[in-house]
């Protein structure tokens, strides 16, 4: 199998050259880079790559996402999202910032991620369970707010409210 890991300056490379499936989940940040076959789920933390010659049928969840291969499904990334020239990509993108080169080939739907987030919405940024979130915002411990019957947060005041440490 065509994996490899090694480190540089104290950031953690993983090589995808193979074909694999599955579920691949990383809690630290990772450089990786697929640039064989993958089919499942992808959550990583850091940067993600789809190599030019990567086909990847997939549900992603990610920070910054590079795009150069086909990829089919359903892609989530929290910082930004790039589509190179060679790129494929077939499904529904939400992410916080897109850069589409000429020559990518997009074709679904997009969605920016809103400024103004639900629980369901904040307990995947956060990757905490749901009822965390609940209990954080019944007890004031969270910046949030009601609408209605339900919880809202400005990523604004989370992303200020977690680099404050205030989240454990």
């Amino acid at each position: 199998m065509g994996l490899r890991q090694r480190r540089d300056m104290e950031e953690k490379f993983l090589d995808v050259d193979a074909a694999m499936s599955g579920t691949m989940t990383f809690k630290e940040p990772v450089n990786l880079r697929i640039n064989g076959k993958f089919e499942g789920t992808l959550e990583t933390k850091g940067n993600l790559r789809i190599g030019s010659k990567a086909s990847v049928d997939a549900h992603i969840f990610g920070e910054n996402i590079i795009v150069a291969g086909k990829v089919k499904g359903d892609i989530i990334a929290k910082e930004k999202l790039t589509l190179e020239p060679t790129a494929e990509v077939h499904g529904e993108i939400r992410t916080a910032k897109l850069i589409v080169f000429e020559g990518a080939i997009f074709e679904g739907q997009c969605r920016m991620l809103e400024d103004i987030l639900g629980t369901d919405d904040l307990a995947r940024y956060l990757e905490v369970d749901i009822n965390s979130v609940l209990e954080w915002a019944q007890t004031g411990k969270i910046p949030a707010f009601k609408e209605g019957n339900n919880w809202r947060f400005e990523r604004k005041k989370i992303d200020e409210w977690v680099v404050s440490e205030k989240i454990k």
